[in-house]
């Protein structure tokens, strides 16, 4: 018999059990709604709504209930959720004191505080990997400050950069997920349990006490927000997806690097496969599922949006579906992470052909015009002559770099002869010192810097790294 079939006259249909049930995908929350039912059961007991002996009794049943389900003495089945097992084994072991665990509550508030409290730990998961991938990244980063790399726009080659400039921009990506993914925090760790199923209670409870038992820092201001409130999984899978996109948008890179059109890189073999009829391949598939994965992260966003955009207020069963889409996309972002920081410091990076593709491309040309502006010539101006330059290069199979002093002369008599220095890739590279820039000493002024904010931001939420 069901816990709420007092009003009922006949069973509900079999096909309605089962498409109604969350039980498959909720009993995850297990532990979260133990917790949360053992700190509601000590608020009512100092508030005087039920007997301390009773509350000292469901208490105890509760902890033996998780620890006979964590050893698998007790099996989670035949139930509507995860909440609905829990309160019906108590009351199997303890009769009708277990009846008074559910006094001042509804599920509503109850399935709330639970996925709440899933999600602070899914922050602090996803934040861990998040630290420990920039580690892996500025550490990568730190031994390549000399490795020229070329830079791209429109994927076309602009002008050089180094390995080092261009991991340290990943790393303030996902730097900015983990002050996201904490800034998210502090709006998921807001307790809604109290506000019972849409309007509060008449009993004297003390929703602080509650708080306070439960590590939450705020308490919904109004009844009918808390039990309806999902912007914060929105959120938290807006987090997901952003950090899945930085992801995706480096495995794209490291895809391109490992074609034989490119050659910077070689994944090694762990993390590569095989075709089943082409004997000479070697497939980046790690890197291909984390960009592929992106899509179903998104998905999930999108579906919980979508489900949300239309409800009334307060409660309605359609919030069910919010938790399948934060598991999935806990668990999608999890394992990409995993394979990312255990992939990225195998793969092999051809210095030489980096070094040699960084050359080519007329990616010097900036700092020909560059070189005219600081002899007083206007940009624009420069701009054009040094098309000019770049044009006859290629009608004659030649480079910038190749040129003579007098071949410069003949397009502007402000160059001289130290123009030739002025175009080498080490000094292209090596002038561009201003803030952010690609220079050696201002690229590891950066990762000094990432490294720096990222211990603090960590200390800051109580994580250290």
């Amino acid at each position: 018999m069901k816990l709420w079939s007092g009003r009922f006259e006949k069973q509900s249909d079999g096909i309605a059990d089962d498409f109604n049930t969350s039980l498959p995908f909720d009993k995850k929350l297990m532990p979260y709604d133990i917790e949360a039912s053992i700190a509601h059961c000590k608020m009512l007991a100092a508030c005087g709504i039920i007997a301390d002996s009773d509350a000292d009794k469901i208490c105890e049943t509760l902890l033996l209930i998780k620890q006979d389900i964590l050893s698998g003495t007790l099996i989670i089945e035949n139930a509507e959720d995860i909440h609905m097992f829990v309160e019906a084994e108590l009351i199997k072991r303890i009769g009708d004191i277990g009846k008074k665990l559910h006094t001042a509550r509804s599920r509503n508030d109850q399935v709330a505080t639970d996925f709440r409290m899933y999600l602070r730990d899914s922050v602090i998961k996803i934040t861990q990997k998040l630290s420990g991938l920039i580690t892996v990244l500025t550490d990568i980063a730190n031994r390549h400050t000399d490795t020229a790399l070329p830079g791209y726009t429109h994927l076309q080659k602009a002008q050089p950069v180094t390995l080092a400039h261009h991991y340290t921009a990943y790393c303030e990506m996902f730097l900015r997920d983990s002050e996201r993914f904490f800034d998210c925090y502090k709006r998921i760790n807001v307790l809604p349990l109290g506000s019972c199923a849409l309007a509060g209670t008449t009993y004297p409870i003390d929703r602080k006490m509650t708080a306070a038992l439960l590590g939450f820092k705020q308490v919904c201001n109004n009844s009918m927000d808390g039990v309806s409130d999902r912007d914060f999984a929105a959120e938290f899978l807006f987090c997901c997806a952003l950090t899945s996109m930085h992801l995706s948008r480096l495995c794209e890179e490291l895809i391109l690097w490992s074609s034989g059109e490119f050659s910077f890189i070689e994944f090694d073999d762990a993390y590569s496969t095989g075709s089943s009829i082409m004997p000479q391949k070697k497939n980046p598939d790690m890197a291909e599922l984390i960009r592929g994965k992106t899509g179903r992260v998104y998905g999930n966003l999108i579906a919980l949006l979508t489900t949300l955009k239309s409800l009334p207020l307060a409660y309605n069963k359609d919030m069910q579906e919010d938790k399948q889409a934060a598991f999935d996309s806990e668990e999608t972002v999890l394992n990409c992470l995993n394979i990312m920081q255990a992939m990225l410091p195998s793969v092999r990076i051809n210095k030489a052909e980096m070094k040699r593709a960084a050359k080519g491309g007329f990616s010097n040309a900036t700092d020909v015009a560059d070189y005219l502006v600081k002899k007083g010539m206007p940009f624009r101006q420069a701009h054009e002559i040094t098309g000019r330059i770049v044009l006859y290069c290629i009608k004659n199979n030649t480079v910038i770099e190749k040129l003579s002093t007098e071949q410069f002369k003949s397009f502007s008599d402000k160059f001289e002869s130290n123009i030739l220095n002025a175009v080498k890739l080490e000094n292209v590279i090596g002038g561009r010192n201003s803030l952010g820039g690609t220079a050696k000493s201002e690229v590891k002024r950066q990762l000094k810097d990432v490294t720096a904010r990222m211990r603090k931001l960590y200390k800051n939420n109580g994580l250290i790294i």
